[in-house]
This record gives C-alpha cells, sequence and structure tokens, in this order.
C-alpha cells in the first residue's frame, strides 16, 4: 500500500519491497520481534520530509522506521529516469 501511494503521488519513481525479514527490536522496554518488509524508496532528498510524513500516516506502526541514504553514483541513464519521473 505504502509503495503504491508513493509511487502514484509520483513522490518516487520506484520502491523495491524486500518482505519477510526477521526483525528484531527494542519496544517499550523490551525485546521485541517481527516479520517486516523493508521498502527501498527511490526518491528525490528535496522530497525526503514529504515522503517520511506520507510513511508515518500510512503506516500501521506508532513510528515506522524512515531512514534515507544518498545516491553518490550509478548509471547516468537510470538515475536521468529516475529524476523525471519524481514531480
Amino acid at each position: 500500500m505504502i509503495s503504491q501511494l508513493l509511487v502514484g503521488e509520483r513522490k518516487a519513481a520506484c520502491v523495491n519491497i524486500v518482505s519477510q525479514i526477521d526483525s528484531i527490536f527494542w519496544w517499550e522496554g523490551k525485546i521485541d520481534s517481527e516479520k517486516e518488509c523493508i521498502l527501498v524508496v527511490k526518491t528525490k532528498a528535496s522530497l525526503l520530509d514529504e515522503v517520511t510524513n506520507m510513511i508515518k500516516q500510512a503506516h500501521s506502526y506508532e513510528v515506522p522506521e524512515v531512514i534515507a541514504m544518498p545516491i553518490i553514483g550509478g548509471n547516468e541513464d537510470y538515475l536521468k529516469w529516475l529524476n523525471n519521473e519524481i514531480e
């Protein structure tokens, strides 16, 4: 649902879904675990705040994980495509 929202609203050019991740984490003072998915969202740095807010609104977790990693290089044709697909 979140990936469809982000791509549909043209806030991401592409979202990769890595499913069935086993996560172990601290939550409310104890160790917890869940089966989760990782979404790799390809977007622009200028849209990070907007994308983060969209994810927070749509996610079922009280504190969804949203972290950003810079794109430092890559296939120039792909990067041009990515930039052209995001509004």
